[in-house]
């Protein structure tokens, strides 16, 4: 099984359509980075992906970093500062999709959004 993580910044403290925006920039960015193979299969499961929360920046570099290590797709995702958050933001990380398994060995243990 495949699945996709989303990981947000959970000190910015983002209204809820901010939220699901950058969210929303996270997944799709991830997507379009992954072969299309897997794309399809994860397609074809439901395209299941969970949303998780990080402290901070520092812990959101950290897990990029993890996953890059692990030969994971990422999107690390910047925000372009017109609304809620300063120019250059960085809200969230989009992982995958890849397999289950091994995105739940990484992140496994962070919590729920």
């Amino acid at each position: 099984m495949y699945k996709q993580v989303i990981l947000v910044r959970d000190d910015l403290k983002l209204p809820k359509g901010k939220l699901a925006a950058q969210c929303a920039h996270a997944s799709v960015e991830a997507v379009l980075k992954s072969p299309k193979s897997k794309v399809e299969d994860w397609r074809s499961e439901g395209m299941m992906k969970i949303v998780v929360k990080v402290a901070d920046e520092k812990e959101l570099r950290e897990f990029l970093k993890i996953a890059n290590n692990n030969k994971l797709i990422t999107a690390l995702i910047t925000d372009a500062g017109r609304t809620t958050v300063a120019p250059g933001t960085v809200t969230c990380l989009g992982v995958g999709p890849d397999d289950e398994n091994k995105l739940d060995s990484i992140f496994g243990k962070l919590k729920l959004l």
